[in-house]
C-alpha cells in the first residue's frame, strides 16, 4: 500500500527556521500537485480546467550595486498545469533570501525570479516586479456579482459537504456569485487561511442557499489553497453540471503573501489582480 505524501516530512512548514538573507534558490519546496489530485479524482492527463495561481508578494527587497536597499511588490502567475506547486513557507524564505544580494536592477531581480520559480514549478512562470519609488497604485474591488453572505440560512457541517450543492430546474443562467466566508486551514499547521470565493457559471441555476453552505462547510478542512479551489470546482461540475464554470479565491496574506488560485473550464478568463478588501 503506498504511503500518502506527507508534506510536513520534508517541509520548512510548521518547524523552526533560520532566515537567509543571501540568495539561496535552494529554499523552494515543490509539491506535486497530482497527489492530491488524485483524492478527488483528478486525471493529470485531462486536467478539467485552465488556470493560474497569483501569488502577491509585499516583502520583496535586494541591495542595488551600491549596496542601497530596494523595496518592491511582486506578483507571480504560476499556471495550474504545472506539475508542481510551491510551499508557501519555502516561497518566503527563498525571498527573503535576496534582503543582502545586490542586483543591478528590477529586471535582473525579475529574471532570476522567473528562472528559479520555473524550475520549482515545472513550467513557466509570470513574474511582475513594481518598485515602491515608481509609486505603484494597487485596485481594492469587489466582484461584480451577487454576494451570497446575507442568506438567512443555518449551517451545522464543517467539512467539505458537496452533497448540499444542487442545481434547480429553471431555464439556463449566467451569473457570478461570492463569499467572504470562505476559511479553511493549512494542511501541515493548522493554521486557519480565511478567503473570498468567487463561483461564475452559466448553465442550471445553482441554489444559492445550498451553495453558501458548502463554502461554509470548508470551515474546519485542512488543504492548501489550490487544492481548496480545485475541490470547489470539481465538486460544482460534479453536483451542477454547468456548461461553463470558473472558480477564483482569493486568500488574505500571511508572511507577506498572498494566494489566488483561478480554475475555469475556459470560457471565463482570469480576473485582473485587484484586491480583496482584506488582502
Amino acid at each position: 500500500m503506498k504511503t500518502p505524501f506527507d508534506p510536513s516530512t520534508l517541509s520548512p512548514l510548521g518547524k523552526s527556521t533560520e532566515y537567509r538573507n543571501e540568495y539561496a534558490p535552494e529554499l523552494l519546496f515543490p509539491i506535486p500537485r497530482q497527489i492530491k489530485r488524485s483524492e478527488i479524482g483528478i486525471d493529470e492527463q485531462a486536467l478539467p480546467f485552465t488556470g493560474e495561481d497569483l501569488w502577491n508578494a509585499y516583502e520583496l527587497s535586494w541591495l542595488n550595486p551600491k549596496g542601497k536597499p530596494v523595496v518592491a511588490v511582486g506578483s507571480f502567475r504560476i499556471p495550474a498545469d504545472t506539475p508542481n506547486l510551491i510551499e508557501s513557507k519555502s516561497f518566503k524564505l527563498y525571498l527573503n533570501s535576496f534582503n543582502q544580494s545586490r542586483f543591478a536592477n528590477a529586471a535582473e531581480v525579475a529574471e532570476v525570479l522567473g528562472r528559479d520559480l520555473s524550475a520549482a514549478a515545472g513550467g513557466e512562470i509570470g513574474v511582475s516586479i513594481e518598485v515602491l519609488g515608481q509609486r505603484p497604485q494597487p485596485a481594492i474591488a469587489y466582484p461584480a456579482g451577487h454576494l451570497l453572505d446575507e442568506l438567512d440560512i443555518a449551517c451545522d457541517t464543517y467539512q467539505p459537504a458537496p452533497e448540499l450543492l444542487h442545481a434547480t430546474d429553471g431555464q439556463p443562467v449566467e451569473e457570478t456569485l461570492y463569499s467572504h466566508l470562505l476559511k479553511s486551514n493549512c494542511l501541515v499547521t493548522g493554521q486557519p487561511d480565511w478567503g473570498m470565493v468567487v463561483i461564475r457559471y452559466r448553465g442550471r441555476p445553482i441554489d444559492h442557499a445550498g451553495l453558501l453552505r458548502y463554502i461554509v462547510s470548508f470551515r474546519n478542512h485542512n488543504e492548501f489553497h489550490e487544492q481548496c479551489v480545485e475541490r470547489i470546482y470539481c465538486d460544482i461540475r460534479r453536483h451542477c453540471a454547468p456548461e461553463a464554470l470558473a472558480v477564483y479565491a482569493r486568500y488574505t496574506r500571511r508572511g507577506g503573501l498572498d494566494i489566488n488560485p483561478f480554475r475555469s473550464s475556459g470560457e471565463f478568463a482570469a480576473p485582473d489582480n485587484a484586491r480583496e478588501v482584506r488582502q
